[in-house]
């Protein structure tokens, strides 16, 4: 399968759901007003914290699916894998939202603090998160399997269906039945259950047949073997959940409902960043984990660098774009220059950080085929000890601008300092290699561009014109990045002594 195809299927239906849920987002808020969107945003964080009970093994069920297809696992074993996966899943799962049922009265009258929406709603609309959350979860289940199986330009086609049920079919509702969380919720959790049935269904069709095979589907023993890398990946899971969400838990506490939807729209920007980088990291892992069980190392390394220059790209010029105009981009999405002021610090801070973080996730990307997180861990304690006290301490004194320095700071100290031991691990040439001529070059060339692109054209009028100057600058910034690119370039050479 095209490791390209699966490339551009991510990418294109990850871009058009980033994008499709950004232009909701101002006609939610106009419709539900900026409370209700703010439960919005704590249901996203919610789910978030949800993914630490995955324990790591819907990446472990994907690694394996890989592994399976290479050669390295027999078809039975697979079977009683994923059959004891599923029987986890399902329990957790009930587990998770029956938890958050209970706690949806504390929830709803002690934790948000709504002024507008009664308490009454906002536990409906709770306990409804709850039973989204499992479902969606347990699809993640079935999702990894289709992953592992490269399966993803079909996943990406219905990635986009749901997405487009989830973003754009609620809006009807709200025009002919009512503008309440609990319609919106309740419709989110059809879509949820549409969702869940549609990727175990076509999960069951991937799975190999075995005649006369006789497996107990209530057996967790072929779980054993993975429970080291298992517990890895969910170690460095929870970590990367309790560091990027801390700072919105501790904040959905702290500030009224309606500023914390102001500051869920700062966020939701910039996490366009990760989104961006999400598609190579999901093409990448199964066939980097392949080419290990292959004991193909130079292919390995090969697609490593390619895929770092090809996310320091796009993500790069996308982080810079965002910083270098943040303020005039939220007011064209929103309408509001008053929300703008006040949330473009917060973008700009989280912009550039998740920019540094979309590149600084590869080394995790290269354990993670080589089977050993052991540095991986190491590293994400000394991270979380430092960034969650931070944070905590920053977003106390000065809100959502703290947390942003404190986010870019940490992620420029992880990249500059901990990953260079990482790579040391693998391979003593990585290092230059990685750094100079598949990061550095890049965000630099990208970087200038952006710079002086905004220097050079200064503030416009019209929000069609503004719009279309923070395109201008996106492009820019892209080719910039790319002309700075030793594999574009290596291309386009090729390419230009293959048309003569």
């Amino acid at each position: 399968m095209s490791l390209k195809r699966n490339i551009l299927a991510n990418y294109a239906s990850q871009l058009y759901i980033t994008l499709i849920g950004i232009v909701m987002v101002p006609l939610y808020i106009r419709y539900m007003g900026v409370e209700a969107y703010g439960l919005v945003g704590f249901f996203a964080m919610l789910q978030a914290w949800f993914v630490i009970l995955d324990m790591g093994l819907a990446p472990t069920l994907s690694r394996e699916t890989a592994r399976f297809r290479g050669g390295a696992m027999d078809a039975l074993s697979f079977l009683r894998l994923m059959r004891a996966l599923e029987l986890t899943f399902i329990f957790v799962a009930l587990i998770g939202a029956v938890g958050i049922f209970i706690a949806a009265p504390y929830i709803a009258r002690d934790w948000l603090q709504g002024s507008t929406l009664p308490s009454d709603e906002i536990e409906v609309a709770v306990k409804m998160m709850g039973a989204i959350i499992a479902m969606r979860w347990l699809a993640g289940l079935y999702r990894s399997l289709i992953t592992g199986a490269e399966r993803l330009v079909w996943l990406g086609g219905y990635n986009i269906l749901i997405g487009t049920s989830r973003f754009v079919g609620v809006m009807p509702l709200f025009f002919f039945v009512g503008v309440t969380p609990t319609i919106f919720f309740g419709f989110q959790l059809i879509v949820a259950v549409v969702e869940l049935l549609g990727l175990l269904i076509y999960s069951y069709q991937l799975l190999p047949k075995v005649r006369g095979a006789q497996f107990n589907s209530w057996d967790l023993s072929p779980l054993k073997p993975l429970i080291k890398f298992s517990l890895a990946i969910a170690f460095a899971s929870s970590i990367w959940i309790v560091s990027t969400q801390t700072d919105k838990l501790i904040l959905s506490k702290l500030l009224p409902l309606a500023e914390y939807g102001y500051f869920t729209l700062a966020v939701l920007v910039g996490s366009a960043v990760l989104l961006i980088s999400a598609p190579v990291g999901s093409a990448l892992l199964p066939r980097m984990a392949k080419l290990e069980s292959e004991g193909d190392q130079v292919g390995l390394f090969r697609i490593y660098h390619q895929g770092t220059q090809l996310v320091a790209i796009f993500a790069g010029a996308t982080s810079i774009t965002l910083a270098c105009f943040a303020e005039p981009l939220l007011w064209v999405w929103t309408g509001d220059r008053g929300i703008a002021q006040q949330a473009a610090p917060i973008l700009i801070l989280y912009a550039l950080g998740n920019g540094v973080l979309s590149v600084a996730t590869f080394p995790y990307y290269l354990q993670y085929a080589k089977g050993d997180l052991r540095l991986h861990l190491v590293g994400n304690i000394f991270f979380v000890l430092f960034l969650v006290p931070s944070i905590i301490w920053a977003t106390r004194e000065y809100g959502g601008v703290g947390a942003g320095y404190v986010w870019l700071a940490m992620n420029l100290v992880i990249f500059l300092v901990w990953l260079p031991f990482v790579h040391q691990r693998f391979s003593n040439e990585l290092n230059v290699k990685w750094y100079f001529e598949d990061v550095l070059a890049i965000f630099v060339a990208a970087g200038l561009a952006g710079f002086f692109f905004s220097l050079l054209v200064g503030d416009v009028e019209g929000k069609a014109l503004q719009l279309g100057v923070i395109g201008i600058c996106g492009v820019v910034t892209v080719f910039a990045g790319a002309l700075a690119s030793s594999w574009v370039r290596a291309n386009f050479v090729t390419w230009i002594s293959a048309t003569r």
